[in-house]
């Protein structure tokens, strides 16, 4: 079951629940727990959004000073100092992208690294692709 549908199946039996005290025992009470519900809730996602979500759920790069990281689809680039593409331009790529891991990436002082498709492109300083 994902977090989702966990999310959901919660508010619904807190919701219900809200709704059974505010028919069976009185609107004072219903209201009162609601209240405190809702700080209790505002409070969670307040928190959640400030330490962020759980590790693992998306990429972390960190690249060392002068490094190049790529994270994506290039087609026809430059990336570098003087570096530079000559020629009829790239057409793009048709279909589906390859899905990526969402692993993370350490790249060294003045590395390069590419996690994607790179094509017709010029990388690194001084390079060139005629």
């Amino acid at each position: 079951m994902t977090a989702g549908r966990i999310v959901a199946w919660a508010a619904g039996v807190v919701a219900l629940g809200l709704i059974g005290v505010a028919v069976l025992v009185d609107l004072d009470s219903g209201d009162r727990i609601a209240s405190v519900v809702g700080a209790v809730v505002s409070l969670a996602v307040a928190a959640y959004t400030f330490v962020g979500s759980p590790a693992g759920s998306g990429r972390r790069i960190r690249a060392g000073r002068g490094a190049t990281v790529i994270d994506g689809d290039v087609s026809g680039s430059a990336v570098g100092r003087r570096s530079k593409v000559v020629g009829p331009r790239t057409a793009p790529r048709t279909g589906r992208g390859r899905s990526r891991g969402g692993g993370d990436v350490q790249a060294g002082p003045d590395s390069k690294v590419v996690l994607g498709d790179v094509r017709d492109s010029a990388l690194g300083d001084e390079s060139e692709r005629r």
